[in-house]
């Protein structure tokens, strides 16, 4: 298993989950750790240079209109991007639909916890605001949806990669 991809997808779930915000030095480093994967052939199994470039385009294209509508951030696409450079094509679509599960899950509880506020401190965490109850400047988009791409990312290497 590739330990710099693990940390990668970590340190994105932290940075999502904390700030809502996935830094573009972040991305950078994904960008080229996967390349230097790439290159010197420490990619995962089956992985080449055309598979990846055209996860990256392909999970850049498909999630710009998302930004363009203001409905993500653009630290999203760009990790989405980054993202596919490390897996390639074949992996990404049962990536997103499990991300996008758990994004969806994360927008309900969201919902439900603002009909029914249980737990107040567990509102702010979901919800993206300060624990003084202030809105942060990432409470605009609540679902920190690259944390839930790179938890699912995670699953498919537990699952998929052998040992």
């Amino acid at each position: 298993m590739q330990p710099l991809l693990l940390l990668w997808l970590a340190g994105a779930v932290f940075c999502d989950l904390r700030w809502r915000k996935v830094p573009n030095l972040l991305v950078l480093a994904g960008v080229v750790g996967a390349l230097l994967s790439l290159a010197f052939g420490a990619a995962l199994p089956g992985l080449d240079w055309p598979a990846a470039l055209v996860g990256s385009g392909a999970a850049f294209a498909v999630l710009l209109p998302f930004y363009a509508l203001r409905l993500m951030g653009a630290g999203d696409v760009k990790f989405a991007a980054a993202l596919g450079l490390w897996v390639g094509l074949a992996p990404l679509a049962p990536i997103a639909i499990v991300g996008s599960l758990l994004a969806f899950a994360h927008a309900l509880a969201v919902l439900v916890l603002r009909r029914w506020p249980l737990s107040p401190r567990l509102m702010l965490a979901l919800s993206g605001r300060e624990a003084d109850g202030t809105a942060s400047p990432s409470a605009r988009r609540p679902i920190p949806y690259a944390a839930y791409l790179a938890l699912a990312t995670l699953g498919w290497l537990a699952w998929r990669v052998p040992q």
